[in-house]
């Protein structure tokens, strides 16, 4: 039996909602009401648009339109609070996506502490390098980089009165930030990444990239604007090679969700033609590249891609990237021990980004089964930054975030091992050990 066909609201813009409307003899006023209750108050359901009369959602449910809302299959809780999502979809293909509560712990510009010293240092480099150095050498990295970054916190971060009333019964989110996927698996096939065991099965719609944020966001009973959430699309898949469906996504969540563009962060392998096509759109979020080696031989044999692109396109792309005022670029580097970490390959990279505006995002590998590579020393980690550091270049460690449910940089495989395990054990696992 075939099924019949439907049409989703979610993923359409005000522009083809308003056609809908009109296409079904509709006042023009109920196109505001529909947007704002799939994006804002994120229906799941015609019925649950009260705002419409029902003979109106009847008339649209007869047409074949639906909600077209992701749901979420599966959940795990790491005890850190990150919270890997399994999101299916009608077809039966499912993505994954991650819940940071109070930013990832190193992405300048997510809202974490440790971002706001990131977005501090990039602006005025000289001022905090000896500052920046100091904490590098602590046996607590991250606990300084949160302590620094608020002994200046202003009363603009702090909950108003009105808005603690408003809140009461949600979950702490403020800072906190959501990874989203735009394909599901991954075309890319860099050797270091589990996605990539998967290959590439198809790319999502706008609508399935903007429903797994309005499905965690319902979850997590939060709400943007009035909540500060970021978003990385770092999750599965390379987002240019959905270009289109990205930027649309992207657009619908400004439009319709209300998270500013400049809390959104999209990191591309490198895809250099849609490097150049990104910086001409009119909304765009932070542009982050993953780098993770400084010369074509290495790179290449991490990333095929790069015989492709090279890393002299690459590089021409990311020096000609139309940067805003107060906005940089963010190269990603995953540190493979005794592959791309030694200092040799820092001075390499130091020598690669000189003269850019642009700060360095170090991941120590995330492990995982079918993974050839070891993740680095503490020791090794430390002096690569220390390197870059010295050379004028911001750099940061990112601290892993729900590797003990498969969740951090690099682990999203769809894995549901886990799920075998009630959630009161699943939270009390141990990470996996760190250096």
């Amino acid at each position: 039996m075939v099924e019949p066909s439907t049409s989703p609201l979610l993923g359409l813009d005000r522009e083809e909602i308003a056609a809908l409307v009109s296409e079904v003899g509709a006042p023009s006023y109920r196109a505001k009401q529909i947007m704002d209750a799939v994006y804002r108050q994120r229906v799941e359901d015609l019925e649950e648009i009260s705002t419409l009369p029902r003979e109106f959602r009847e008339r649209l449910a007869q047409s074949g339109v639906t909600v077209g809302a992701a749901r979420i299959e599966k959940k795990f809780v790491s005890q850190d609070g990150t919270v890997r999502y399994l999101i299916a979809f009608a077809d039966g293909q499912s993505v994954e996506t991650v819940w940071m509560p109070e930013g990832d712990g190193g992405e300048a510009g997510d809202g974490s502490e440790a971002g706001d010293l990131a977005e501090r240092f990039a602006e005025n480099p000289t001022s905090d390098t000896s500052r920046a150095k100091a904490l590098s050498e602590e046996n607590e990295p991250i606990a300084a980089l949160k302590r620094y970054a608020t002994q200046k916190r202003t009363t603009r971060d702090r909950t108003s009165q009105n808005g603690a009333s408003q809140n009461q019964g949600r979950a702490s989110s403020g800072r906190s930030t959501i990874c989203i996927s735009s394909q599901v698996g991954c075309a890319v096939d860099c050797q270091f990444c589990l996605t990539a065991l998967l290959g590439v099965k198809r790319n999502l719609t706008a609508g399935e990239i903007v429903g797994q944020v309005c499905a965690v966001l319902k979850d997590q009973k939060v709400s943007p604007p009035e909540d500060r959430i970021n978003l990385v699309f770092m999750g599965m898949g390379e987002p240019f090679l959905n270009y289109e469906n990205f930027v649309k996504a992207a657009r619908l969540l400004v439009e319709g969700v209300g998270i500013a563009e400049r809390r959104m962060t999209v990191s591309t392998a490198g895809i250099v033609p849609r490097i150049h096509d990104f910086g001409g759109e009119s909304i765009r979020p932070k542009l982050a590249i993953s780098l993770n080696a400084p010369n074509d031989a290495l790179r290449t044999r991490l990333m095929p891609l790069n015989k492709k692109w090279t890393l002299e396109m690459l590089m021409a792309a990311a020096r000609e990237f139309p940067l805003r005022t107060r906005e940089w670029i963010t190269f990603e580097y995953v540190l493979l021990g005794g592959v791309n970490d030694t200092p040799e390959n820092a001075r390499e990279t130091a020598e690669l980004l000189r003269g850019l505006r642009c700060k360095v995002n170090l991941i120590a590998l995330n492990p995982g089964p079918g993974i050839d590579f070891t993740t680095p020393s503490a020791e090794r980690v430390a002096a690569f930054q220390n390197i870059l550091r010295e050379a004028g270049i911001p750099a940061f460690v990112r601290r892993p975030r729900g590797r003990d449910i498969y969740a951090a940089c690099g682990q999203l495989k769809r894995t549901v091992e886990v799920a075998t395990l009630p959630e009161p054990q699943l939270q009390s696992i141990s990470p996996a050990t760190e250096g």
